[in-house]
């Protein structure tokens, strides 16, 4: 793989300051955006084929039944999901703002309720395209994480169904792109001060203006946040990764005091775009509550809530926002195991990494399917991870965490901090009604680990023919590997009839049964 400047920072072995090489991004921008374009082609085709299949006789399958009338309700209904039926709604509104905006387009059927799905779970692939090749400054590398992840079970089957997830994962793979771009632009305005001899100017190294890619990323943060509460663990681990890439910037480039100057100059420009603009996306999200007269709790402040009090003069609407979320709050806290909530396809975090309990979304069976050439036929859709990815997660991360924390490996540190992220804050409250398909956003950051192990053993370019050919061999035979488990998997995945001894021939664990 192309590697980050070397470990102790150095550049030349001549006497004075030692500054990383000026590699501030990849050079082949055309070919690049060709490469992409084309990856995301093959992606919004496998996305869209058949989308509007299958269908509970014309109505939503799985939670897609909530949250496909939610959306209509925001289309119909002044932009605020209030379903009487279900007495509180238990996300916040964008992911179903964005659900209605297929809806808008095509309807209320298969194809309006799963149309954004479908365009979020394509620009997924494209992001994860472009991150790589930043992190790596290498499209071919790039191109094979974008076609690893076109053949992903978990982001396929979700970039197909009119649920939440799929837009989680946008949004905080986003966010993560954004902070990438934005530490190759820290480190190009390091440079230009260094080489203008201006770098020990101050103890604390030079402030880095408007840093319009961090703020980019509080915009995606927020949006994450406003569609899942889970988006906050990524505002955590996010922010602590933005601080160590300040820290790291201003010591590679021979600041005085590294520490304390991006305490001084980098931590609270970064609270405000990694905290306050998040939360005020939030707070926006909510715009139609806000503006609507019978929004549950809307007006909670007097009745539910006293008027009075030490919060008195926090505006009414916000006191009534913070009370209806806590209701919420309250709901999910009660999803609990110990509270008797049990469900058949329920997992545990720690069978998310090697997918060891999937989820089925839809099935049929018996006479009053056919099409498959038997008597009787199966038709199913699992959320399942193609299992020569996901069954190497193990054996990935603890590579990963070789390379960041010996080799000092600065991508794989990236990397792992959004796939940390994703899994790591379930197992505080490991007693809470869990889904397979909360692993959702833990999907890209996996793509994006193996990406960088493959581009390992590709090998350095400066690699001997041999060594160069033995490593894409083997690269080509991997990733061949994963496209056809992936087609093995197609039938389930997309509700093709098929033989009950196919079906049985499909399930490859005792536990995805």
């Amino acid at each position: 793989m192309l590697t980050d400047e070397p470990t102790d920072g150095s550049r030349t072995a001549s006497p004075g300051p030692r500054v990383p090489p000026d590699d501030f991004g990849p050079l082949d921008r055309a070919r690049g955006w060709i490469v992409t374009l084309v990856v995301t082609a093959v992606a919004a085709v496998t996305r869209f084929v058949m989308l509007g299949y299958p269908t509970d006789a014309g109505t939503p399958v799985f939670d897609e039944k909530h949250y496909a009338p939610q959306a209509w309700q925001v289309l119909t209904g002044g932009g605020v999901e209030d379903n009487p039926a279900y007495g509180l709604v238990v996300h916040p509104p964008v992911g179903k703002q964005m659900i209605a905006l297929g809806e808008a387009l095509f309807g209320y059927n298969g194809w309006g309720w799963r149309f954004s799905a479908a365009v979020a779970g394509t620009i997924l692939v494209l992001l994860v395209v472009r991150i790589v090749r930043r992190l790596t400054r290498s499209t071919l590398l790039g191109a094979l994480a974008g076609i690893l992840l076109i053949a992903d079970g978990v982001t396929f089957v979700s970039s197909r169904i009119g649920m939440l997830d799929i837009f989680l994962a946008l949004f905080t793979v986003a966010a993560f792109g954004c902070l990438i771009v934005d530490r190759d632009q820290v480190r190009e305005r390091m440079a230009r001060v260094y080489h203008d001899g201006r770098i020990g100017l101050t103890d604390f190294g030079p402030r880095l203006g408007v840093r319009w890619w961090r703020f980019g990323a509080g915009l995606m943060l927020g949006l994450a946040c406003g569609t899942k509460w889970s988006g906050a663990y990524f505002i955590a681990f996010f922010g602590l990764m933005c601080v160590a890439f300040d820290v790291a910037a201003r010591r590679a480039y021979g600041v005085r005091r590294p520490w304390v100057g991006a305490l001084v100059r980098d931590i609270g420009p970064a609270l405000y775009a990694l905290v306050a603009i998040p939360l005020v996306v939030y707070l926006w999200t909510y715009r139609a509550w806000f503006a609507g007269e019978v929004t549950v709790d809307r007006h909670a402040v007097g009745t539910d809530v006293g008027s009075g009090g030490p919060w008195s003069f926090v505006p009414d609407g916000l006191r009534s926002l913070w009370y209806y979320n806590a209701n919420v709050l309250e709901f999910h806290s009660g999803l609990t195991n110990s509270a008797g909530n049990h469900h058949p396809w329920e997992s545990k975090p720690w069978t998310w990494p090697m997918g060891l309990r999937p989820m089925l979304y839809y099935f049929a069976d018996g006479d009053s399917v056919s099409g498959c050439g038997a008597a009787s036929c199966v038709k199913a859709v699992m959320l399942v991870g193609t299992p020569a990815m996901w069954w190497l997660a193990l054996p990935m991360l603890a590579w990963a965490l070789w390379q960041a924390l010996v080799r000092r490996n600065w991508r794989y540190g990236a990397v792992l901090t959004g796939y940390g992220a994703a899994l790591l804050p379930w197992f505080v409250t490991l007693d809470r009604q869990m889904y397979y398909f909360y692993a959702v956003a833990l999907a890209p950051f996996l793509v994006m680990g193996l990406a960088l192990v493959l581009g390992d053993i590709l090998g350095k370019a400066s690699a001997t023919y041999e060594r160069r050919t033995t490593g894409l061999l083997a690269v080509c035979l991997y990733v061949g590997l994963v496209v056809a488990n992936f087609v093995w998997l197609w039938p389930i995945l997309t509700a093709m009839p098929i033989s009950p001894e196919m079906w049985q021939r499909e399930l490859w664990l005792p536990s995805w049964r």
